[in-house]
């Protein structure tokens, strides 16, 4: 496991090689301090948290585009898909200031020039946004209430600005409402571990 893992699926320049196990070493280093990840989850940081990010980046060039990641807890997948997507701009947004403490820290350290975190509700943000990421922190229908007036419409990658959202299990009732506006994309089409039998990416275009 490591970075030998996402190797198996991307492409990395030495940098975001280098970044990325940094990223991993900070994670596993602040987490003795705070509960940024579950412990019975930390043995399998790269794969259920790095790579699972990363099912975005297969879903997705997102080039120049204007990111916040809400509720982004320990840099996931906001992170990942930063050191990916040096070109881009990430905001990472949590309403746990120990926990922005801990991102700001990471941040710094790995000298990403392209990320911010800020405490905050997502509702409290006035900022617009070509994407709006997140992994499951609440019943979709819910995050779009939450979340839609984040999202300024137009398109400059091959999908139109919306949200993507990584989410597992049966979440039919939740997307219903939105129609052909979601798209879905099973990541298991991506990467072969059992993990992500279940895991899906939403896309929801504006």
């Amino acid at each position: 496991m490591g970075i030998e893992l996402i190797k198996k699926y991307f492409t990395l320049t030495p940098t975001q090689e280098d970044l990325l196990i940094k990223f991993a070493d900070l994670v596993l280093e602040w987490n003795k301090k705070i509960n940024l990840i579950s412990r019975k989850d930390i043995d399998f940081l790269w794969e259920r948290h790095i790579l699972h990010s990363l099912a975005i980046a297969k879903v997705i060039d997102l080039k120049t585009a204007h990111v916040i990641d809400v509720g982004s807890g320990g840099g996931f997948p906001g992170i990942p898909l930063a050191i990916m997507f040096p070109d881009a701009d990430f905001t990472l947004i949590d309403t746990i200031a120990k926990k922005i403490t801990a991102l700001e820290g990471i941040i710094d350290d790995l000298a990403l020039e392209n990320v911010r975190a800020m405490r905050s509700h997502s509702k409290d943000v006035k900022d617009k946004f070509d994407f709006v990421t997140a992994r499951a922190v609440a019943d979709f229908r819910k995050f779009y209430k939450q979340t839609k007036h984040l999202v300024r419409k137009g398109q400059i990658t091959s999908l139109p600005n919306g949200i993507l959202y990584l989410k597992g299990g049966d979440f039919r009732q939740e997307i219903a409402p939105f129609g052909k506006r979601v798209k879905i994309f099973d990541i298991q089409d991506f990467f072969t571990e059992t993990f992500f039998e279940t895991k899906k990416v939403i896309y929801l275009g504006f």
